[in-house]
């Protein structure tokens, strides 16, 4: 997944300009290079002298571009190194042209087990992906599905594609005015389109890899990635194996796709006419997918650790925040629990005080003794109200959200800090202050515990027995419980809430 403040696309198919992403030339890019495949490169050498490092030495310069060559160790399956070079020769892409005709056309002298690298935009282009668009801002909100993240024009979004990049993808660089280019509609089925073309052509067994300009998370600077992949192992799972020392890898899962896209973009470049690439010497990179296409190269939203940027992340916290009724049986950890305390009592307070406690009930002994009181004084209450036993069983009931919860929390409020008045129209005022306070900060517990993945139910039972909370958890005379909260993993997804007017709520003066 990518995002950050960069456009896309602007991978070069000889039509003029960039994108506006910044890269904007091509000097000194080479158009024949052999690259090694140790995990250090060594790509700043130039006395022609071998590394033993396994990292790769520069050693000399072939067909106008730099040779490199792996040192010892090479790589996966024993390939110590393999060349990448830019096609020359591609005539102008138009809309219905047949790509793996024109590519093979060219002269490439592909052979099997060779990887070809297409920029998107010459996809896009023969699949009649220029659309008109007066507005591009328009073109970009048809294809974005969520937003990830805004900073004034620029916006980061996923796309109908399901790739996570700045702008969907469009692109107004290299089309006529009045048009936008957009992204080809299913990138690994063009990709598979040109593989099954130059088999039938060339009669060569190759993987073809659909690239395009990202930007990425915390670096500077554009890489090509695939979007859409054909005859290519995208991933390699080293999970199980062992590194040179013995020790275990368990989270090792190598992108080679992308890294077979930043290989060609080093020749492609960006405005130098070269949109195909091909990479040799690796082939057992290359072999049957089962049509997954690059699909295993995008994270879910569940493992997503970074689905939204900041601002965003803040405004979908509270209001995706939900009451969760019914929880799994799985624990709750203790730490984000505090870490959702911290959070509580950033709160706004009257006179710089901290009127916030919280009870964090982890034993199913003090949750157990504190509901089955709770539940003697409601029942109590309940009769001398003159409810039937039947009605009152049925109310009682109610309180199994916090029953069957693994983890409960009792909010207090302490209004030590408070300001006497001695009139009871501003004594009242000032406790109002401080309630007002105690809400804020239980829901900064509660949008604090959601974005640790956990649900939660705020219940006010508490608030109707004080003195009974107060002798079970043996708390201060001046803490009052105001409510109770109930913590866990929720059991499902909540329903949808529908949306609110927020201007149904609004009167301007």
């Amino acid at each position: 997944m990518s995002g950050g403040p960069v456009g896309s696309g602007g991978a070069a198919d000889g039509l003029g300009p960039t994108d506006g992403t910044g890269r904007t030339d091509d000097t000194g890019r080479a158009d024949d290079t052999v690259r090694g495949t140790g995990h250090a490169r060594d790509a700043g050498r130039t006395d022609g002298t071998d590394r033993t490092d396994g990292t790769a030495g520069r050693t000399g310069d072939t067909g106008g571009g730099a040779t490199r060559t792996g040192g010892e160790g090479g790589g996966p399956d024993g390939a110590t190194g393999y060349r990448v070079w830019a096609l020359p020769g591609l005539p102008e892409v138009q809309r219905g042209d047949d790509l793996a005709k024109i590519i093979a056309g060219a002269g490439a002298g592909l052979a099997d087990g060779d990887v070809l690298l297409v920029t998107s935009k010459i996809v896009s282009k023969a699949e009649g992906r220029q659309v008109v668009a007066a507005d591009r801002e328009a073109a970009i909100d048809a294809e974005t599905v969520r937003v990830v993240a805004r900073r004034g024009a620029l916006r980061i979004v996923e796309n109908r594609q399901g790739l996570v990049m700045a702008a969907a993808g469009v692109d107004a660089s290299n089309t006529p005015a009045g048009t936008v280019l957009l992204l080809p509609e299913d990138p690994d089925a063009s990709a598979r389109t040109i593989r099954d073309g130059l088999r039938d052509a060339l009669g060569v067994d190759v993987g073809v890899v659909i690239t395009d300009t990202f930007g990425r998370p915390w670096r500077a600077g554009l890489t090509d990635v695939a979007i859409g992949a054909a005859g290519v192992r995208v991933l390699d799972d080293l999970r199980g194996g062992a590194d040179a020392h013995g020790n275990p890898l368990s989270a090792t899962v190598v992108a080679t796709a992308d890294e077979l896209a930043g290989a060609g973009d080093l020749v492609k470049g960006k405005a130098s006419g070269l949109p195909v690439a091909v990479v040799r010497g690796l082939p057992h990179v290359v072999g049957e997918d089962g049509g997954a296409g690059t699909r295993p190269l995008v994270r879910d939203a569940r493992d997503d650790m970074f689905r939204l940027g900041t601002s965003e992340a803040v405004r979908e916290a509270v209001t995706q925040r939900r009451t969760v009724r019914a929880f799994t049986d799985e624990p709750v950890d203790p730490g984000a629990v505090r870490r959702a305390v911290a959070a509580a009592v950033t709160a706004p307070a009257p006179h710089h005080t901290t009127p916030w406690r919280f009870v964090l009930l982890e034993s199913a002994r003090s949750r157990t003794r504190l509901l089955d009181a709770m539940r003697e004084a409601w029942i109590e209450d309940l009769r001398g109200d003159g409810k039937s036993e039947e009605s009152i069983a049925r109310r009682v009931r109610r309180g199994d959200v916090l029953r069957n919860a693994p983890y409960l929390v009792v909010p207090c409020l302490v209004t030590d800090g408070a300001h006497p008045y001695g009139d009871a129209r501003r004594d009242a005022a000032e406790r109002e202050m401080f309630v007002v306070a105690m809400g804020a900060g239980v829901q900064n517990f509660l949008v604090a515990l959601a974005g640790e993945r956990l649900g939660s139910a705020w219940v006010s039972s508490t608030m109707f027995c004080r003195d009974v909370v107060r002798g079970v958890l043996e708390l201060p005379d001046d803490w009052d419980p105001m409510g109770a909260v109930a913590v866990g993993h929720a059991a499902e997804a909540p329903r949808e809430r529908p949306g609110r007017d927020a201007g149904t709520f609004v009167e301007v003066r």
